[in-house]
């Protein structure tokens, strides 16, 4: 008895030194395959019940979101979760996916979109889930829907296919309590913006969103936004910003953003960062060294980006802020001492971003002439014989706003600024992309290939960034900036938000010449584990959910 005591306690000891060890060498293994590991547990002994699942993803690559290296394993998915990762080859499944091939993903999350205008007309959203995209964040540049609450109910009772959150805008807030006023607001008004922040993010936002390029966003100053986000961070939102200049002082506009997260001790982000106009061309590296230096004192910076050479915007925002104050932007320009004010300006931005170049402003649509659609300012005075001159492009800027406005996309970025952003560990991905109906104007290709064009483009092609450490800027960055739990990651227990892609043909389709074109590549994506591409075509599935912040719930 002694005897078979002793031998029991030594082979005690020998497994807890010896399992650990060997689990600690598999995990060293740069991938780790879980159907083939001789130290995975079986799944099915004999005699067990077999375990069954909705649906188990076969053999696929998972890229899990962490930015670790892949693994192959199943994925067993049921009631909308993910039940279990590992070697089910003998469990039931109500639908069995052969993922042999392809690369397993959580579903990405674009904390970027300008979706809202469009997705009561269009649910499906098919430009974003073609991309793999299963969550779509809105409000932001400073607009946003009051009452955030209302919004919100009215989309859950709609049905969509992605899941939505909202952030409120610090512009519709300004304009709700002083129009579209020139100036600091008094203390009464400060004081009466304040609790719409605080409605907003006790109905949901995810934190305060600024547009301070743009009227009226432009007209506050820090200190304006700094009170402003404090009321968000009291609520643990977050504050995300569409900068007040991208280009000639965009360092100083960084600078802007840093102290705005110092002093108002909330988490901050630069959206769809980028350096424009060509004097300032490589300034994204110092824009880099400002968070490196921000971040060592306390500062929670980051920045998501497109990955494009190209924003898009309206026409309106080559007129000076000036001319747009208390909405007198046509009778200013009818009026001729402001006219040729205004025209000075619209010459010194045409010369600063575009190097006096008119074919890099491109027409996106037009309400009053849907015919421009897709043309540049040059094509513009080409046709009606004009010279190409800087003057003639100013003019002609001026008569398409005097016309009503037009959106335009504006090329002014350099390659090498985008391809250092989108290595840089403190930027993630956002298309700043619409929705808009297949063959409807000419708008920016972000809207239909962004997250394809970087696995594309930028992982497989170019080789900057590894394909793991671009699917976290997707998925678990984002959803950890934006406190969305449950989704962002591929591991047992989380949402079943997940994308299924072809690594070897991912690629985005859409151009600047012919935009209405969806990605290829992606073959399934999930949402709450239900499919809504099944085998590169949209079931007609509106799985997507309502997403809330964390105010929402504090205030309960």
């Amino acid at each position: 008895m002694d005897t078979w005591r002793m031998t029991a306690r030594h082979a005690l000891v020998l497994c807890l030194v010896l399992v650990p060890l060997a689990a600690a060498s598999l995990s060293a293994q740069p991938s780790v395959d879980l159907l083939s590991s001789a130290g995975y547990r079986a799944e099915f002994a004999t005699g067990e019940q077999v375990e069954s699942y909705d649906v188990v993803i076969d053999g696929g690559m998972i890229v899990d979101g962490t930015g670790n290296p892949y693994f192959r394993a199943d994925v067993g998915i049921r009631g909308g979760t993910i039940a279990r990762i590992g070697r089910l080859g003998n469990a039931a499944a109500g639908r069995r996916i052969d993922a042999t091939g392809l690369v397993v993903a959580p579903g990405f999350i674009d904390p970027h979109t300008h979706a809202r205008g469009r997705i009561f007309e269009m649910p499906l959203a098919e430009s974003y889930l073609l991309q793999g995209i299963t969550t779509v964040i809105d409000g932001n540049d400073g607009g946003s829907p009051l009452p955030i609450g209302e919004f919100l109910d009215s989309l859950a009772r709609h049905r969509i296919s992605p899941n939505f959150a909202l952030y409120v805008g610090h512009g519709t807030i300004r304009r709700a309590v002083m129009g579209m006023a020139d100036r600091k607001p008094t203390a009464d008004e400060l004081e009466r913006m304040k609790p719409l922040v605080a409605r907003g993010m006790e109905e949901g936002a995810l934190g305060l969103s600024t547009g301070l390029a743009y009227a009226p966003g432009y007209y506050a100053e820090t200190e304006e936004i700094i009170a402003l986000a404090r009321v968000a961070a009291a609520y643990g939102g977050i504050y995300i910003s569409h900068m007040r200049n991208e280009a000639e002082t965009v360092l100083e506009s960084v600078r802007e953003t840093i102290r705005i997260g110092k002093e108002a001790a909330i988490p901050v982000q630069m959206t769809h960062h980028k350096v424009g106009g060509h004097r300032q061309f490589g300034q994204s590296a110092q824009s880099i060294e400002l968070m490196t230096e921000a971040r060592s004192r306390g500062v929670d910076i980051t920045f998501d980006q497109y990955p494009y050479t190209a924003s898009s915007t309206g026409i309106s925002f080559l007129i000076p802020r000036w001319a747009h104050a208390d909405g007198r932007i046509q009778e200013n320009l009818r009026n001729t001492s402001a006219r040729a004010r205004i025209k000075e300006s619209v010459l010194e931005f045409i010369e600063g971003r575009f190097n006096n170049d008119a074919s890099k402003i491109q027409l996106v649509s037009c309400r009053f002439d849907q015919s421009l659609a897709g043309k540049t300012i040059a094509d513009l005075l080409k046709d009606a014989g004009d010279p190409l001159t800087p003057e003639a492009a100013a003019e002609k800027v001026i008569e398409l706003q005097e016309n009503g406005g037009c959106g335009a996309i504006f090329h002014s970025f350099a390659e090498p600024d985008v391809e250092r952003l989108l290595q840089s560990e403190y930027g993630m991905i956002g298309s700043d992309g619409s929705l808009t109906p297949v063959g409807e104007g000419s708008p920016h290709p972000r809207a239909y290939g962004t997250y394809p064009r970087v696995l594309g483009r930028y992982v497989r092609e170019r080789r900057i960034l590894s394909l793991e450490a671009a699917v976290r800027k997707m998925t678990s960055f984002p959803a950890q900036r934006l406190g969305l739990n449950g989704r962002g990651l591929i591991r047992e227990g989380m949402i079943a938000d997940i994308v299924v892609l072809d690594p070897k043909t991912i690629a985005d389709r859409a151009t600047f010449v012919e935009p209405h074109q969806y990605s290829v590549g992606v073959r399934y994506v999930m949402i709450h584990g239900e499919l809504a591409i099944d085998e590169g075509r949209h079931t007609g599935a509106r799985p997507g959910r309502v997403l809330y912040g964390p105010g929402k719930e504090s205030h309960r």
